[in-house]
């Protein structure tokens, strides 16, 4: 897809142009060798016309400069929505970790990725959102080096009682809350500390489990 780094410049300039045009927010992009990772924000539900645009005009500058014929992408894109902040923290992580993954180069050092842009000063990435989820540059570094579940690193923050809900059902895959208490204890204080770092007060899961605030305590501290 690139044959040098004015090609990758001029993708992600362009990139920019549709982004801009069709009202897509990025959050995180990779250039890869023969592929392209973006996290977009698409509330127009706009994204099949921006990526069809940037495609075909990539493709037509890249055949100009270098002789190429016929389509530079091979399929259309391929995109997946992405429905809670956990995942959405998870696929950041992913993105920023694809070169290292494929054998090419630390995270840092890769110049090709929004990493730099978390870190640095951005320029075709909205940073804000994800910073805000984690709590600054340094919560973002540790959770981008790391491997754990995201929970452990966003930021406390308060949720409501009906977020809790949703929260608890996620973490426990279907574990009903209030079975917690008849888990053995190795097991229940495993699920307790997994509810207290996604995010949850003691008092929540108290009365979520209805297991007591200092059986919670001890086992979440």
């Amino acid at each position: 897809m690139f044959e040098d780094d004015s090609d990758r410049r001029a993708f992600l300039d362009l990139l920019d142009l549709q982004v801009d045009k069709h009202g897509l927010v990025v959050h995180a992009w990779c250039l890869m060798g023969n592929h392209v990772h973006l996290l977009l924000e698409d509330p127009r539900g706009r994204i099949s016309e921006a990526m069809h645009g940037l495609a075909t005009s990539y493709a037509q500058r890249f055949n100009k400069r270098t002789g190429h014929v016929g389509h530079v992408f091979q399929d259309r894109f391929f995109s997946e929505p992405i429905e809670n902040e956990a995942y959405l923290l998870e696929v950041v992580r992913y993105i920023h970790n694809n070169p290292e993954n494929g054998g090419i180069g630390s995270r840092e050092e890769y110049p090709w990725s929004s990493y730099r842009e978390y870190v640095g000063e951005a320029r075709h990435c909205d940073v804000e959102f994800v910073l805000g989820l984690l709590g600054g540059v340094d919560r973002f570094v540790e959770f981008s080096a790391g491997r754990g579940s995201p929970y452990r690193h966003m930021r406390r923050m308060r949720i409501s009682d009906e977020e809790s809900r949703e929260r608890a059902a996620e973490v426990l895959g279907g574990v009903e809350p209030g079975l917690l208490a008849a888990l053995p204890k190795p097991e229940r204080n495993l699920r307790l500390r997994d509810l207290r770092s996604s995010g949850l007060s003691v008092r929540q899961i108290e009365r979520l489990t209805g297991i007591g605030r200092w059986t919670i305590t001890n086992a979440t501290t």
